[in-house]
């Protein structure tokens, strides 16, 4: 059996602590590194995995120092073997991070979203195709495209079996209390959270209706700010998406529905809708099983038997996290690329920007537009509501 391989995770806060208990229930991975620019973050994570009876990983406070070649002089202390680096810093410093990893010749996995600035994550995207091409493996979280619901409902579209697929509709309809915006500095900012209810809540849905529906050609958004005070970004945002395919698509994303009631993907077809709520299969149907009640019903056991009340708890997100990291570990030792990659990052990314931009311009906006730069420059911003 391979050895495990060690990981190095890179922001010891929430995020940074669902990771590592998602890791530990991994065993192809072993933490052994952490990295924070304070040192009681990762002294506190690494208590946290140390009381948890596992071994306790080192601590740096620079990625460069946890990445610098292992001392073979006889160091009492030598630095560990790191395979993978997966960040969780705050979002805008994504894309520098991940490059460090990729030069340093490390897989990578990034918490979403991707990075906060399109010319940012176009660079990524371009290093992370370079990357692969040299059997690296760069991953973005999007865990939702692992949920059995998801993957359902998505092998059934590659199947036919929806027919033509016709529209969409990806609903987040979640609660932020202002204590929440109010408990980081760099929540609710354009420079550092890269977006609101859009960006940091809704973009796991956005990147499913994608998944689904295939490539969008252009966005037509309205954004606004209405339960929360001090940010710059927006609570609440619709948008209608057109699809290559001709598919139409809806977005409504916000963090000002309380109490937070749950998160929604519709997909229709000519001969087959599904309805996922909250992960799980609420309605699946379609016409090449409807001869058979049992096929049409098999959504009712989909949900994953593991997850128990909220689906949105914190052991719901572990298993999620889990899922993706199985991919990841598997695309390693397969020598392929996994399901979740940094360009499937960059396109949703693409969409959620075009509509900021949207919404800011008060005029659809292609996606295209986005991708090749056009609307890059300085004098457009998006931290207006519409």
């Amino acid at each position: 059996m391979s050895e495990p391989l060690g990981v190095a995770i890179v922001g010891c806060g929430i995020i940074g602590l669902n990771h590592a208990e998602a890791i530990a229930r991994h065993p192809g991975l072993r933490l052994v590194a952490l990295v924070d620019a304070v040192p009681a973050a990762a002294r506190s994570l690494a208590d946290h995995v140390d009381g948890r009876g596992r071994p306790r990983p080192a601590e740096y406070r620079s990625l460069a120092d946890a990445l610098a070649p292992i001392d073979g002089s006889g160091d009492a202390t030598p630095r560990p073997a790191v395979d993978l680096v997966v960040i969780c810093t705050p979002s805008g410093l994504h894309a520098a991070l991940a490059a460090e990893a990729l030069a340093a010749g490390r897989h990578v996995v990034i918490e979403k979203p991707l990075e906060v600035t399109v010319p940012a994550a176009r660079e990524l995207a371009a290093l992370a195709a370079a990357a692969e091409e040299s059997g690296l493996v760069a991953s973005v979280i999007s865990q939702h495209r692992y949920d059995p619901a998801s993957v359902l409902v998505h092998a059934a579209i590659a199947d036919g079996e929806f027919g033509v697929v016709t529209s969409g509709v990806a609903s987040v309809a979640w609660w932020r209390t202002q204590e929440y915006y109010d408990s980081a500095g760099w929540r609710g900012t354009w420079a550092l959270d890269g977006g609101g209810a859009v960006m940091n809540q809704g973009i796991h849905t956005v990147d499913l209706l994608l998944w689904m529906l295939g490539n969008p050609v252009e966005v037509s958004a309205r954004t606004a700010l209405l339960a929360h005070d001090g940010i710059e970004v927006e609570d609440t945002a619709v948008a209608t998406v057109t699809f290559a395919s001709g598919a139409l698509g809806v977005i409504h994303s916000t963090t000002a529905a309380y109490p937070g009631p749950f998160a929604r993907l519709q997909v229709h077809g000519s001969t087959g809708s599904a309805v996922i709520q909250d992960d799980r299969l609420e309605y699946f149907h379609v016409a090449s099983r409807a001869a058979s009640d049992e096929g049409n019903q098999a959504w009712a056991v989909v949900a994953p038997e593991e997850v128990h009340g909220n689906p949105r708890d914190a052991d719901a997100f572990v298993i999620g996290h889990l899922r993706q990291y199985e991919d990841v570990v598997a695309a390693i030792r397969e020598h392929r690329q996994p399901v979740m990659r940094v360009e499937d990052a960059y396109r949703s990314m693409a969409v959620v920007r075009a509509m900021y931009l949207s919404a800011t311009l008060g005029r659809s906006v292609l996606v295209a537009e986005v991708l090749d730069g056009s609307l890059d420059a300085e004098e457009v911003r998006t931290g207006g509501s519409r």
